[in-house]
């Protein structure tokens, strides 16, 4: 079985104990569903638009996410109704790289499910996520953890396990019953990006202790695939 936690200071390349080596972008994946994310902005993150070629408004970016799967498959191993969460820290940037993660594979995962999803948040299954590769300068930890992904209405709440603890939802517009979306982005999540708030975003782990409550968040619908994208 995968252990509980793997802790690294290099991007991912082991997989559980006695696993078989990774596919290193040989294997066809594909993920549908939803993700979230709440950061340090204090009002909508500039990088959406930018590309990560502007600084997050604080200069630097604390984020936590979470990713529901819908539907997917790693080669021939199932992925649907699996939760994912994520912590990411940006010292500027977030073209620049440099970028120190946390991994959060959600604890019903099989051991072939958990090693897929292993590599395609490593970036080492390539295509949408292949850029986590390039981008991502140290693993902070990995961990099998209750992720658990909620929708109501509008609001989405994510915890993951005692370490991260979040509510999500759009900000209201005009018409309250239509979301503010930004359309027709290059952002690598997706090209619509719900602009969303957040109304709880606790995040302690590996030394951090974050409260984003009021701050900036996105909520996007995701069809991510590879190896072929890249």
């Amino acid at each position: 079985m995968a252990s509980d936690r793997i802790t690294t200071a290099v991007p991912i390349d082991n997989r559980a104990a006695g696993a078989r080596k990774s596919g290193q972008g040989t294997v066809d994946w594909a993920i549908k569903g939803e993700l979230i994310l709440n950061c340090n902005c204090t009002v909508f993150c500039p990088c959406v638009v930018s590309l990560g070629l502007h600084p997050p408004t604080e200069g630097h970016c604390q984020t936590w996410g979470g990713v529901r799967i819908d539907s997917g498959h790693y080669g021939g191993t199932d992925l649907s109704g699996l939760n994912i969460g994520l912590l990411i820290e940006i010292p500027g940037m977030m073209s620049r790289g440099n970028w120190k993660v946390a991994l959060y594979i959600d604890d019903r995962a099989s051991e072939a499910a958990y090693n897929g999803l292993l590599d395609i948040f490593s970036g080492k299954a390539k295509g949408t996520t292949g850029l986590f590769n390039v981008l991502v300068g140290e693993v902070i930890g990995v961990e099998r953890q209750p992720v658990r992904y909620e929708t109501e209405g509008k609001t989405r709440r994510i915890t993951v396990g005692r370490q991260i603890e979040g509510v999500v939802h759009p900000v209201e517009g005009k018409n309250p019953e239509e979301d503010i979306v930004i359309r027709n982005t290059k952002y690598w999540m997706g090209p619509d990006i719900t602009v969303a708030t957040a109304t709880k975003g606790r995040v302690r782990a590996h030394g951090r202790v974050w409260d984003f409550h009021g701050r900036s968040a996105e909520i996007c619908q995701i069809d991510w695939s590879g190896p072929g994208k890249g």
